[in-house]
């Protein structure tokens, strides 16, 4: 018996807990059931005002009783770095001063009110003077708050802690009757449900009484119906442009695929005219890259002369020498007679000698002299199969040199006038190149027209051999905005999407459909209105804020 009825009495003790908890979360809600408590913002914006005009757009922040000035231009939305900002406020007029390129500061004394504060921004840069009015709006939240202004509301909350108190402990002492009277098992299950309501009771708004309050900080965010926000300072970091979109007349493009070529008049082959054995110059092989002048000496080529052919111009060379020996002689005898000979004969015997010394000379440059392979034009080292040692068979091409300035591009096209009125390159990396028609074939290659363009601008880094895709005009002019390759992103869907600035920190996404320009530009067909201020760079980084 007296464990059965301590077991009871320790039942009832903790329902008339559970009626305790149950009194001090109705008396920390003020009676009030609100229902599921709302999540909390993850970020908070101090108080900030924007003003925009055709030339400035301004924001100014106000935190810790400084107000920061961010001004861009409204057009591209680049920071305005040496302006004169003079801000006019209802206690009078301020200087401000600049803090960062396009950020400049003042103390803002009048901030410390809750409530609505009128300011004016005067303006001027690069001879440019405008003036900004825009409101600034303090919420109370931000201003420390009077010790004695919560008085009243403590004396309230305590009136109903004590009704709520009350209560608690009546519901707490039926409980505790009843789980005296019931089985122990029910009444443990009616204790663990008691605890839950209890526990679910406490309100939000008393857990978090104590809860540290986070300060207000800048953070880049996507509201619910998908615009985001971007302050002005993480604009900066994301290096944020924009252009102001403008309906014109367009030629079509059509993207053709190309490959670079050297140019034929600034490239050549060296080769080997007779085989032999290569032979480097005086300081070796020139390695791959190295710049080259017309004529300069690249390898030689030492012919192979075989045993008998060897033996051969031995014996010629003996002849030869014995010849010459025999006619230098005669010369000698006859120069020494000159007045009992002619001089005719004197003449001709001089020129056979010299005859035969001529032959001898080119008999030993054909044993001894080598081929020399020399540049056909300035440039680069392209390729280079030059190897010490190596024969080389007839026409083998050793070097080939180029001018990387001058390159070709070489395209596949369907018609021969594709490209006639301007064409455009677009690199795998991104890169675009200035193209100029030079010509059409009149034969078809894999059943298309092959087309020659000059490349004008952007040849550095190209590559004989690259790939790339051309974009030639062609067809009849249509009407379209033309906006930056790198303004247009994809979206989940696949749909392609630009993001309109439609206010100093917020931008909105637009469904457009864009067709070919060029190497750097689409044309939108639709879905984007002209007068509209679009992002052309950091536009991939905004679709990722979250």
């Amino acid at each position: 018996m007296v464990r059965h009825f301590v077991r009871r009495a320790g039942l009832g003790s903790c329902a008339l807990l559970a009626g305790l908890m149950l009194a001090t979360g109705a008396m920390a809600h003020e009676g009030h059931d609100h229902g599921a408590p709302a999540t909390p913002p993850v970020t908070t914006l101090a108080p900030r005002a924007e003003a925009t005009s055709a030339d400035f757009e301004l924001v100014a922040v106000l935190r810790d009783g400084t107000l920061a000035i961010h001004l861009d231009r409204f057009a591209d939305n680049a920071p305005v770095e040496g302006a004169t900002i003079e801000l006019d406020t209802p206690e009078g007029s301020q200087a401000a001063k600049p803090e960062e390129p396009g950020t400049y500061v003042v103390a803002a004394p009048f901030a410390a009110k809750a409530g609505t504060h009128d300011l004016a921004f005067t303006v001027t840069a690069g001879g440019t003077v405008d003036v900004l009015a825009t409101t600034l709006t303090v919420p109370a939240a931000s201003v420390p708050a009077d010790p004695r202004a919560t008085a009243p509301a403590a004396l309230a909350l305590l009136g109903g802690s004590q009704l709520g108190l009350g209560a608690g402990v009546v519901i707490g002492f039926l409980a505790a009757v009843l789980l005296m009277s019931l089985w122990r098992r029910t009444a443990a299950l009616i204790l663990a449900a008691g605890l839950g309501l209890a526990s679910a009771a406490l309100p939000p708004d008393a857990q978090a009484a104590d809860a540290p309050k986070p300060s207000a900080r800048d953070a880049a965010q996507r509201l619910p119906d998908g615009s985001v926000i971007v302050p002005k300072p993480s604009q900066r970091i994301l290096g944020v442009r924009t252009i102001v979109t403008a309906s014109a007349s367009h030629a079509r493009a059509v993207e053709l695929p190309g490959r670079v070529v050297p140019d034929a008049n600034a490239s050549g082959l060296v080769q080997t005219a007779v085989g032999g054995r290569l032979a480097p110059p005086q300081g070796g092989f020139k390695p791959l890259g190295t710049k080259v002048a017309a004529g300069d000496i690249l390898a030689f080529v030492h012919p192979p002369i075989g045993a008998s052919d060897l033996k051969d111009l031995e014996q010629q060379g003996f002849e030869l020498d014995q010849q010459i020996a025999i006619v230098k002689r005669r010369y000698e005898r006859l120069s020494a007679i000159q007045n009992a000979v002619t001089r005719r004969e004197v003449e001709e015997t001089e020129l056979e000698l010299k005859g035969l010394q001529t032959r001898r000379a080119t008999l030993e440059r054909v044993q001894r002299e080598p081929e020399a392979l020399r540049a056909p034009v300035a440039g680069v080292i392209a390729t280079s199969d030059a190897v010490a040692g190596q024969m080389a068979d007839p026409n083998t091409v050793v070097f080939r040199i180029i001018d990387p300035d001058r390159l070709w591009v070489e395209a596949l096209g369907f018609s021969p006038d594709m490209g006639r009125s301007g064409a455009s390159g677009r690199l795998p990396d991104g890169r675009s190149v200035a193209l100029t028609f030079l010509g059409a074939g009149m034969s078809d290659r894999s059943q298309a027209v092959p087309l020659q363009f000059s490349v004008t601008v952007g040849a550095e880094g190209l590559r004989p051999g690259q790939f790339l895709t051309v974009l030639a005009e062609a067809g009849a002019p249509r009407m379209g905005i033309t906006i930056p390759r790198t303004a247009v992103v994809r979206g989940a869907n696949g749909q392609a999407i630009v993001y309109e600035h439609v206010a100093a920190e917020r931008f909105v996404a637009r469904e457009v459909k864009t067709e070919p320009l060029d190497a750097g530009r689409v044309l939108v067909v639709a879905g984007l209105p002209p007068d509209r201020r679009v992002v052309t760079e950091g536009a991939e980084l905004i679709d990722q804020i979250r």
